[in-house]
């Protein structure tokens, strides 16, 4: 029997996000790994796949950052653990209302950050995404936010 070593925040099949697309592929929204959380790449739609925000960066990244946010809080964290982002832009032009709007959710956190600016994302309504590292201090609740 093999150790859990991690654990796995709303696990998907990509059968069901991508319907588009002929994929089969089980993934999860973020994984837990002791103290260290990773959010897989988020855009803007929502947990129940409605997109927020159709031909508007700002209202995809606020989208984004909501879902990050919910994620850390799903595996016991928050988003001032966040060490460092990797923002992918299809438009050097969204550069400035995508960060404008990250900037607020993180505020005093002070990560590293890549920004990408990249021919497309995995749907071409998404215009920009967003995923996280973030580490959880030794000892840190909840209920210390």
């Amino acid at each position: 029997m093999s150790q859990v070593t991690h654990t796995r925040i709303r696990m998907f099949n990509t059968k069901d996000t991508y319907p588009n697309q002929t994929l089969d592929n089980d993934l999860c929204q973020a994984v837990r790994a002791g103290n260290t959380v990773y959010v897989r790449g988020q855009v803007g739609t929502d947990f129940d796949g409605k997109l927020v925000g159709l031909g508007d960066a700002r209202a995809q990244a606020e989208q984004a950052m909501r879902n990050v946010k919910q994620l850390l809080e799903e595996a016991g964290s928050d988003l001032s653990h966040i060490v460092k982002t990797n923002t992918y832009l299809i438009d050097p032009r969204y550069r400035e209302p995508v960060y404008q709007e990250v900037g607020k959710w993180l505020k005093g956190v002070y990560p590293i950050s890549t920004g990408l600016v990249v021919s497309a994302l995995g749907q071409p309504q998404w215009l920009m995404e967003i995923d996280v590292i973030a580490v959880v201090p030794d000892g840190w609740q909840p209920s210390q936010a």
